[in-house]
């Protein structure tokens, strides 16, 4: 089989009755590029993606504003006859913005969480402990998704001089790439501790340059 088909098995995960992994087709997302706060240019290019073929539009829920437009956004959108799974990307207070703005994480089919972007040590793992809880409680799919930008400088630090230890060094690449993999399986592992299930968890590994 040509690596480029090849599909891993995987745990079907459920986002808003779109199927994603479990061998089920591959799944097109995208993200809008507007302020969320606004609503009616939310609203519009939520619609102008999913009639270009998006199965699921992200949505940037960085702020209370944001916050509590994702639910309009959702009934302007079903008025429209629009019913696509929408997403939130979350940014260091997503752990707040749920637990302040229940209709918000009601309505969001998947929560996205960066675990480089929710604080450091305790912190990181009360919030972080904060986040998985309320996807479980409301039995919501979840997507870790680490990127190399801001990876935990903790485990960055520990990386490198692990590796500084060893006979023949890896180079800073590899050892980032190291950590992209660790820091997602962990937070995984995690979340699964916490009480996620294997279907409600979605990982992903994201760096800025193709050929890394």
């Amino acid at each position: 089989v040509d690596e480029l088909t090849a599909r891993e098995k995987t745990y079907p995960v459920n986002v808003g009755g779109v199927m994603i992994g479990g061998g089920h087709d591959i799944v097109v997302q995208s993200m809008t590029d507007t302020d969320t706060a606004d609503v009616a240019a939310t609203v519009a290019q939520s619609k102008l993606l999913a009639d270009a073929g998006s199965e699921i539009v992200r949505l940037t829920v960085n702020n209370s504003a944001a916050a509590k437009a994702v639910p309009e956004v959702s009934r302007r959108l079903a008025d429209l006859g629009c019913n696509v799974p929408l997403v939130g990307d979350f940014h260091f207070i997503g752990h707040r913005l749920l637990r302040d703005f229940p209709e918000l994480a009601t309505t969001l089919a998947k929560f996205r969480i960066n675990p480089g972007n929710v604080g450091r040590g305790v912190r990181h793992d009360e919030n972080f402990a904060t986040f998985i809880d309320i996807a479980k409680d409301l039995g919501k799919p979840v997507r870790i998704g680490v990127n190399a930008g801001s990876l935990d400088p903790d485990l960055i630090a520990l990386k490198m001089d692990e590796n500084s230890r060893i006979s023949e060094p890896l180079d800073s690449e590899q050892v980032e790439n190291q950590a992209l993999v660790e820091s997602a399986l962990k937070s995984a592992e995690a979340a699964l501790h916490i009480g996620l299930t294997p279907n409600q968890i979605i990982i992903s590994c994201k760096v800025s340059r193709f050929p890394q």
